[in-house]
């Protein structure tokens, strides 16, 4: 489990010294595997801020527990939608008491939390931290991709990273869970160019949409496996086809860019796949402009 979670989630850490960042990703990893997440005695969980319920999340063998800080783009950290689509496909997969997910949120501004999860119609608990309680227990790592864990009954660490930001820290969760084994599927490693790793829309009205094709080539002399493309921003999606590319040919990705406020903007596209560098990040810029 080790070795897929430095492997999985090193591409997050690329600073300005590789070996650093390694390093530093190895540290946590070993100080994590094992540990055991303690909870705030006092947790309130409430449905989109209003609803008080009695959330007992602790009858399921295994639970993803997620905190969110306060720092930055709060609707680029919850990815709502994703947290949606992924609690229904463990719910068909395995029921809904196997698997219980934990989500809390420290604010920066309330009110824009409350207004996020009635925005995408998200009904599931959540624990509106105000206090930072569930962090100050546990000093969890300031870098986001570590701040998501599945746990098992006894609360202890069987793996981590965030399974809405990488597909391949979902395939593990899920395995996991479904009692298979923990490590992903080997895919034979290619080489892979993108047409560009910038996307500069300019300004343009806000209700315009926006998309350009990017060209992904294998340049390998194995299949090239795209396992998931993940964005910053719920306001930028990417429509691609999940069939292996053959050696030597290419597939289109289509980045598609909808507005859902006026301004500068600077979204990232991670395409994950099977090469040494992956995921390969695609910029996507430009200026959202009010009509008048």
């Amino acid at each position: 489990m080790k070795r897929f979670v430095v492997f999985g989630l090193f591409p997050f850490f690329l600073l300005s010294c590789k070996e650093s960042g390694k390093a530093r990703l190895t540290r946590l990893v070993e100080e994590w595997e094992g540990k055991e997440v303690v909870f705030p005695r006092q947790a309130v969980f409430t449905v989109q801020g209003r609803d008080t319920v009695a959330f007992r999340w602790q009858d399921a063998p295994y639970r993803i527990v997620t905190y969110v800080d306060s720092i930055g783009c709060a609707s680029c950290k919850l990815q709502l939608p994703k947290w949606k689509q992924l609690i229904a496909e463990t719910d068909s997969l395995f029921g809904k008491g196997r698997l219980a997910y934990v989500f809390y949120f420290h604010p920066k501004d309330l009110r824009e939390l409350m207004y996020l999860t009635r925005r995408d119609a998200f009904t599931y608990p959540v624990c509106f931290d105000r206090e930072d309680a569930f962090n100050r227990l546990n000093r969890f790592p300031s870098e986001m991709s570590l701040q998501t864990f599945l746990l098992d009954k006894n609360n202890r660490v069987v793996a981590i990273g965030n399974p809405v930001h990488n597909p391949r820290v979902k395939e593990l969760y899920l395995n996991i869970v479904g009692g298979k084994s923990s490590a992903p599927s080997d895919t034979k490693q290619t080489i892979a160019l993108l047409s560009e790793r910038e996307v500069k829309f300019g300004s343009f009205p806000m209700a315009e949409k926006q998309q350009r094709e990017v060209r992904l080539k294998n340049t390998g002399d194995v299949p090239l496996v795209i396992h998931g493309v993940d964005t910053s921003c719920g306001c930028t999606r990417v429509e691609y086809t999940k069939q292996p590319v053959r050696p030597g040919e290419e597939t289109k990705l289509l980045i598609v860019y909808e507005a859902d406020e006026a301004g500068h903007f600077h979204k990232t596209v991670d395409v994950y796949c099977n090469t040494a560098d992956a995921p390969l990040r695609i910029t996507v810029a430009g200026e959202a402009l009010v009509q008048n």
